[in-house]
C-alpha cells in the first residue's frame, strides 16, 4: 500500500490506492499515525510521500530521515503556522513506516534558470498535483491549482519546466501578491509582510459576485503565460474551486480544460510513492536519491 500527504493551506489530505481522507491543520495537532489505519494495516505500508510547507531547503526526493529542518530554510516566511503539519511530519519520521519527502520548486530545483529570479515558484504538494495530471495528459501540461491561494506549474517533455507561486501573480481566496497598497502597510508598521500575503485574496478585497470571475480571469492569465514556453501544453486546473473556475478559464483561453479536484495533489503523492519503490530514478525531472 502506498499513502500520499497533502500538506495543504487550510487541511491536509491523505490518499491511497483504497481511499482518503482530509483533517484539518487544526485537527493536524492532534495526529497519530495509528490514523493512517484508515487506509491500510501500518504494516502493510510501503511507502509514504510526504510534503511539508515551502520544503525549500533540497531539491530532490529523499527518505524522510535524511532532511534537515523539515526541509525547511526557515519556518519564517509566507505560509500559515499552526503547527498541524509538524505533528503529521514528525509523526510519520518516527514511526518506522519507509517515508520520502518531495521537495518544492525553488532556486536550486532543476528548471528552466530563468524562473530562478524568485527564489520560490511552488511547495511540495505541487509536485504531486503536476505528477497526478500528468498520468491523465501526458508529458505536456500546465496546470493552475486554484483555492487559498493560487501556483501554476508547466511541464514539457514530461519535466517541470517552472511554476508561478503564490505570492508572484494570481491571488487566491485567502492568499495573494502583495501590491502597492499592501507594501504601505507594511512599511507603516500596520500588518508584517506574511500578514499582508495572507489577506491579498479576492475574499478580502472584492464584493462576492465578482471574486470567482477574478479568480478564473487570473488563473487564466497565468496558464496563458506560461504556455509562452510551450505552445502546445494542455491546460488543466486542479484545487477545491476549479469547478467553479473552469467554464470562465475555458471561455478565456478559447481552448478546452481538463480539471481535477481537491484530491489531486495526494493522489499525485501516493503515485509518487509507488514509483519511488519501483525503482524510478526520478519524478518529472526531480532526482530520487535512495
Amino acid at each position: 500500500m502506498f499513502i500520499g500527504v497533502d500538506h495543504g493551506t487550510t487541511g491536509i489530505r491523505f490518499s491511497s490506492p483504497e481511499g482518503e481522507f482530509r483533517i484539518s491543520r487544526e485537527e493536524a495537532r492532534e495526529f497519530d499515525v495509528e490514523m493512517l489505519a484508515r487506509l491500510s494495516p501500518l504494516d502493510r505500508i510501503r511507502m509514504v510521500a510526504v510534503t511539508y510547507s515551502m520544503g525549500d531547503n533540497f531539491s530532490e526526493i529523499l527518505p524522510i530521515g535524511t532532511v534537515t529542518n523539515r526541509g525547511l530554510v526557515s519556518q519564517e516566511g509566507a505560509g500559515k503556522h499552526i503547527g498541524g503539519g509538524t505533528r503529521v511530519f514528525d509523526a510519520i519520521a518516527q514511526s518506522g513506516i519507509p517515508a520520502v519527502v518531495v521537495p518544492g520548486l525553488h532556486r536550486s530545483s532543476p528548471t528552466d534558470p530563468r524562473f530562478r529570479v524568485y527564489s520560490h515558484q511552488a511547495s511540495p504538494e505541487k509536485v504531486g498535483i503536476a505528477y497526478e495530471v500528468h498520468q491523465a495528459l501526458g508529458d505536456d501540461f500546465v496546470v493552475a491549482d486554484v483555492s487559498s491561494n493560487t501556483v501554476t506549474i508547466l511541464v514539457s517533455g514530461g519535466r517541470i519546466t517552472g511554476a508561478i507561486d503564490a505570492c508572484i501573480f494570481a491571488p487566491g481566496l485567502l492568499q495573494g501578491a502583495l501590491d502597492v497598497d499592501a507594501i504601505r502597510r507594511v512599511d507603516r508598521g500596520e500588518c508584517s509582510a506574511n500578514d499582508a500575503f495572507q489577506h491579498a485574496g479576492v475574499n478580502y478585497h472584492l464584493p462576492g459576485a465578482e471574486r470567482i470571475p477574478a479568480l478564473s480571469l487570473f488563473a487564466a492569465m497565468e496558464i496563458a503565460a506560461l504556455r509562452v514556453l510551450n505552445p502546445e501544453a494542455k491546460p488543466a486546473l486542479a484545487g477545491t474551486l476549479s469547478p467553479q473556475v473552469a467554464p470562465e478559464v475555458e471561455r478565456l483561453l478559447g481552448i478546452p480544460v481538463t480539471v481535477f479536484d481537491e484530491w489531486c495533489a495526494s493522489r499525485g503523492l501516493w503515485k509518487i510513492a509507488r514509483d519511488v519503490v519501483s525503482g524510478k530514478q526520478d519524478i518529472l525531472g526531480i532526482r530520487v536519491r535512495r
